[in-house]
């Protein structure tokens, strides 16, 4: 009879526990800027085979909705969330109400600011500025019925001082009108354990992108990798079953699959990252 030592036991119930948060991933949603590419091209075939794989929510990045939200309507995926343009949660909020009001139409309950552009970028007081902005936007999405999000990119990740540019973020936004949309994998690129990250910030956290990034990459405060450091949920240097577990704890709303880059079909890359949850959930 084969014995188990006390490290192997230990990680084998660390496993286990990991795979229980796991199996509170009930339904995966999908980032539909993943598809941007061949949802232009073949809208219909594209959604349907999202829906086939498994896809049950989605979150729309671009400025193309109407062309394909009557498709969008036929499948079994549910708009949960929008990516709204930068500036009609910065300079141009007066945009921001009839954007609001369309989403909520149809059925969205988050709006996402998606994106500071480098140029916008800046210290600790221009996070300050932005999170003002955010306030007066969050206030602005919850007359109109949904939640504000912000979604991280890696520069959030540099420390300015003794804080961080994302816990200054974090801290100049009322919790009530401003939750954060965690993208794992910009997170490891700026230098952080994702699960970490979640632990800290805990029920901020409102929803999650599912992404992994490629073993090797470093640390740094911008965007420019390689479009090979992206990678489906199941590959590359990220502890998917911890950020889960950590998530669930959380009390994390929704998930969605995204990978900006892919090396092939995108939808053949999204089915592999949904295969993999799925393992983890069933």
């Amino acid at each position: 009879m084969q014995t188990i030592g006390r490290r192997s036991f230990l990680t084998i119930v660390a496993g286990s526990a990991a795979l229980s948060y796991a199996r509170t991933l009930k339904v995966v949603g999908v980032q539909l800027y993943t598809v941007r590419n061949v949802l232009q091209q073949k809208p219909e075939e594209t959604l349907r085979a999202l829906d086939q794989i498994g896809y049950r929510e989605a979150e729309f990045a671009g400025a193309k909705l109407e062309a394909i939200w009557p498709i969008l309507k036929q499948t079994s995926l549910k708009l949960v969330s929008i990516h709204l343009e930068t500036a009609m949660f910065t300079t141009a909020q007066d945009k921001l109400p009839a954007a609001l009001y369309d989403a909520k139409s149809k059925g969205c309950e988050y709006a996402v600011c998606p994106y500071i552009a480098p140029k916008d970028r800046g210290g600790a007081d221009v996070m300050r500025k932005l999170g003002d902005n955010l306030n007066k936007a969050g206030e602005m999405c919850r007359k109109s019925g949904l939640h504000l999000c912000y979604h991280n990119h890696a520069f959030e990740w540099e420390k300015v001082g003794d804080e961080r540019l994302i816990d200054v973020l974090m801290k100049s936004t009322d919790p009530a009108l401003v939750s954060l949309e965690l993208d794992i994998m910009w997170a490891r690129v700026g230098g952080f354990d994702p699960a970490k990250v979640v632990e800290q910030f805990g029920k901020r956290i409102a929803l999650m992108h599912l992404k992994n990034v490629a073993e090797g990459t470093p640390t740094q405060y911008n965007e420019k990798v390689p479009k090979t450091a992206f990678k489906e949920v199941g590959a590359g240097m990220i502890d998917i079953p911890s950020v889960l577990e950590a998530a669930a704890k959380a009390g994390v709303k929704h998930y969605f699959v995204e990978q900006d880059q892919t090396p092939g079909d995108p939808v053949d890359s999204l089915r592999q990252s949904y295969q993999y949850l799925a393992k983890l959930n069933f």
